[in-house]
């Protein structure tokens, strides 16, 4: 769609300069929409023009640049040419932009937005990518939203591209805090409480086990023996663990449903306990792994390999780190997917941790690393609902759903519907996704219930209200999309310039988020 502008305004500078059309149109770059203040569509840097030969680079710049704005002429795509620093702005007909849209919506409903010329381009291939990640018994944390639904869209995305796409849920389910669940609950737990409710007995036996733990050695004694035994695959050790294990993916499961989220493989890093091993037994070999006066096992990952940057891979008793079964999941996965690219997604406060993974694994020879990427993000804060501070993700989803549902009471022009509480959730989920989406991915943000769920704004509520407007019979014609009717309605709403781009993206939304 882009290309249709793009080409467009060459043809008009091909004409002026004698630049073939492709030489030109790359040159041409989108601008993005501010909220703030009315921004053009598209610009050209006129130095970009020199660069490539087809100006001269011995006139002045800006002269240049004013020359060619007077002799640009406003036509059936350009409303306006405006001339800055070095930069000519172009704003384009809005009305055809619209309809160009919604042709290529009606002509390809199913691959709308993902057939652009720069998208093409795009490598293709085996995708591996890793998200949400929680930790096995204990109740789905709020905490782990933002990557399972930033994580599903990057799928997702991947997969309408045309990649082959394996998601993966690599379960916090071994390391030392097994320890100290399993010596607690050996001590403190009930068979009969875990069947009545699992994940919340094993929480306050986490909770109570830790307390004690902060005072008291012989517990912190206990939980190491535990966490011992577990790496030695004692049958007993093992039952217990695996019974909190096959608890909590299958409360995990029903949260996943609610999001629309799926999986094709539930790993763990137990699952690379023995493979870590065989990596710590690689590394001594090939002399990587060296040991600190406390008894540690490191990497150097120093330039002067003078130990002035290193990663910790075992502890002074012998015992594995999270990251040294990350590095034996990362070359397990290569082995068995034969992935093109890895893509990590967790919040922002573990890029150091990926840094130092992918560092070792450039060090062991593994050049593939340099197709693995962490995706980072920021915080979610401020989090509440009637009950007083959340941090359950399934209290927040409930939250959304019954405010919702609140708020269709409320409504003097809500319908009747058939089933009032499911598409409360429905467009509770979709508001918590699209107020996620909404700031930039690195910044921490403040949720705010009244925003997430307002009917006005940038919203994931006026997302789907806009997108039952446009499907409907008074609109589409029996839900078939005419580009006459939708421009009308679209122009009747009057959007501010971010709400317009909403729009035209929103079909492509709607297909990758799977709303």
């Amino acid at each position: 769609m882009a290309c249709f502008f793009r080409r467009s305004v060459a043809a008009q500078l091909s004409r002026i300069c004698g630049a073939p059309e492709d030489v030109l149109v790359p040159l041409l770059s989108a601008v993005p929409v501010s909220k703030k203040q009315s921004t053009p569509d598209l610009r050209l840097a006129v130095n970009s023009l020199v660069k490539n030969g087809v100006l001269s680079p011995d006139a002045d710049l800006q002269t240049q640049t004013e020359r060619l704005t007077k002799q640009l002429r406003v036509d059936a795509v350009v409303e306006e040419v405006i001339s800055g620093r070095g930069v000519i702005n172009f704003r384009i007909n809005k009305r055809l932009l619209v309809e160009k849209v919604l042709e290529q919506l009606r002509a390809e409903p199913q691959s709308f937005g993902v057939q652009s010329e720069l998208l093409r381009r795009l490598r293709r291939g085996r995708t591996l990518v890793e998200f949400s990640s929680p930790n096995i018994a204990k109740k789905f944390h709020a905490g782990h939203l933002r990557s399972t639904i930033i994580g599903n869209f990057i799928a997702n995305l991947k997969e309408v591209l045309g990649n082959e796409v394996i998601r993966v849920n690599y379960l916090g389910d071994w390391g030392m805090q097994f320890g100290l669940l399993g010596a607690g609950f050996q001590r403190l737990g009930s068979q009969e409480k875990l069947r009545e409710n699992a994940l919340q007995h094993l929480f306050e036996v986490y909770v109570q086990v830790n307390r004690e733990a902060e005072h008291d050695e012989s517990v912190r004694l206990a939980a190491a023996e535990f966490f011992r035994r577990l790496e030695q695959h004692d049958e007993q050790t093992l039952s217990l663990w695996k019974q909190f294990r096959d608890i909590t993916v299958e409360e995990y499961k029903k949260i996943y449903e609610r999001l629309g989220v799926r999986f094709d493989h539930y790993s763990g890093e137990s699952f690379h306990q023995s493979r870590a091993q065989e990596v710590l037994k690689e590394l001594r070999t090939r002399r990587l792994l060296k040991t600190t006066e406390k008894g540690k096992g490191v990497v150097d990952l120093s330039a002067a390999s003078d130990l002035s940057s290193y990663a910790t891979l075992v502890r002074s008793d012998g015992t594995s780190l999270y990251i040294t079964r990350d590095v034996a999941a990362a070359l397990d996965r290569k082995e068995r997917f034969h992935f093109d690219e890895m893509i990590y997604v967790t919040d922002k406060s573990q890029s150091v941790h990926f840094q130092q993974l992918f560092q070792i694994l450039r060090v062991m020879g593994h050049h593939w690393a340099e197709r693995c990427v962490h995706v980072p993000f920021g915080l979610v804060l401020g989090m509440s609902s009637r009950l007083g501070e959340v941090v359950l993700l399934e209290d927040v989803l409930n939250e959304a759903r019954y405010r919702m549902q609140h708020n269709m009471q409320e409504a003097k022009t809500s319908k009747e519907l058939t089933d009032p509480e499911l598409t409360a959730e429905q467009i509770g989920v979709s508001a918590l996704i699209i107020q996620d989406f909404k700031g930039k991915l690195i910044s921490d943000y403040k949720f705010d219930w009244q925003k997430v769920l307002q009917a006005q704004g940038d919203t994931g509520v006026f997302l789907q209200y806009t997108h039952a407007r446009l499907r409907s019979a008074d609109t589409s014609e029996s839900l078939d999309l005419q580009p006459r009717h939708l421009v009308n309605f679209l122009i009747t709403l009057r959007y501010k310039p971010v709400m317009m781009m909403m729009m035209m993206m929103m079909m492509m939304m709607m297909m990758i988020l799977q709303l």
